[in-house]
């Protein structure tokens, strides 16, 4: 699947939040997400190499862990995100496999997370990643074969700045300092 993905570290969370409830839109309760990222061993970045996530999710303390193989290649001359994702059950053999087939592990980030879907294939997440300074909006917008990847970023910057927030990052959280 292809998505646009933009990502923006918020001047203050709770306007942000308050900005979309006032449009009658509310996040998800938070749950809780921890990544195991997984990279070739002649990983460059920026070279459209693919990168695979193991996620541990936890919607509830009542409810088991979920458990999900990502796999994400960033395009950079596109600028789009191809994104394959299944759930798994049994996460030690997957890891595994994705060791034997050559990666190696480079970072591990956990975060609690509020989702709210904004629209057919439109997402926002509300992100506090642990050892990171402040809350972070991510916009995850689907996209279909017809439509143009820069419309597509120029609509998503649009929301943000639409919701007062216009501080983009163009890096993975295990990247920002």
């Amino acid at each position: 699947m292809r998505k646009v993905i933009l990502k923006c570290k918020l001047d203050n969370h709770n306007a942000f939040e308050q900005k979309l409830s006032d449009i009658d839109l509310d996040f998800s309760p938070i749950f809780w997400q921890h990544d195991r990222i997984y990279v070739p061993r002649n990983y460059k970045p920026h070279a459209n190499f693919p990168r695979l996530i193991m996620r541990t999710e936890m919607q509830s303390v009542d409810k088991p862990a979920k458990y999900y193989f990502i796999l994400r290649r960033h395009i950079e001359d596109s600028g789009t995100d191809i994104t394959e994702e299944t759930a798994v059950t049994d996460y030690e053999k997957l890891v595994n496999i994705i060791l034997q087939l050559g990666f190696k592990p480079i970072a591990e980030v956990s975060r609690r997370r509020q989702s709210l879907k904004m629209g057919e294939g439109t997402f926002i997440y509300l992100d506090k990643v642990d050892n990171l300074q402040g809350y972070y909006a991510k916009i995850e917008s689907v996209l279909s074969d017809k439509d143009s990847v820069m419309e597509a970023k120029q609509d998503l910057e649009k929301t943000f700045k639409t919701l007062g927030e216009s501080n983009f990052i163009g890096l993975p959280y295990y990247e920002i300092n």
